[in-house]
């Protein structure tokens, strides 16, 4: 500690001197390069375009593409403790269970169609597992459903 009073109180060294000096010489100065435009790009060509996107043989539909999924359900479905019957024909097991825009559809194996409100969207897609298959038709769709 007293070392650097004894320091302070002879004055500044040299080598503090010098770095004085040296600073007040470039307080003035302004660096290279400094407030100039930078200079324009030079044009470059546009890059080119590769189409890495899987082929249109192998891409899946969206879902604003598609109209609507089903998915078989072989046993009983039973609904708030009540098993789902056809409407017309009774039957209980063996269904397609089509999920079309917010609603959700109940076919049984003789053809006969009805909605089925105690079934939800969440419902279906909790239940249904990943496509297999995208069909162009409805009719096409139930052919490979065994419909």
């Amino acid at each position: 500690m007293f070392h650097r009073i004894r320091r302070r109180a002879k004055g500044p060294s040299e080598a503090q001197r010098q770095l004085a000096e040296a600073h007040a010489r470039l307080q003035g100065q302004v660096p290279p390069g400094f407030g100039v435009p930078a200079p324009e790009p030079e044009s470059v060509e546009p890059a080119v375009v590769v189409d890495d996107f899987l082929p249109p043989e192998l891409r899946v539909p969206s879902h604003d593409q598609v109209e609507g999924t089903m998915m078989p359900w072989k046993q009983p479905l039973v609904l708030d403790g009540e098993m789902a019957a056809c409407t017309e024909c009774g039957a209980y097991r063996d269904w397609l269970i089509l999920s079309t825009r917010g609603d959700i559809w109940l076919r049984c194996r003789a053809g006969h169609q009805q909605q089925e409100a105690r079934i939800d969207t969440v419902w279906f897609n909790r239940h249904s597992g990943p496509a297999d298959s995208t069909h162009a038709t409805f009719e096409d769709c139930l052919r490979h459903l065994g419909h």
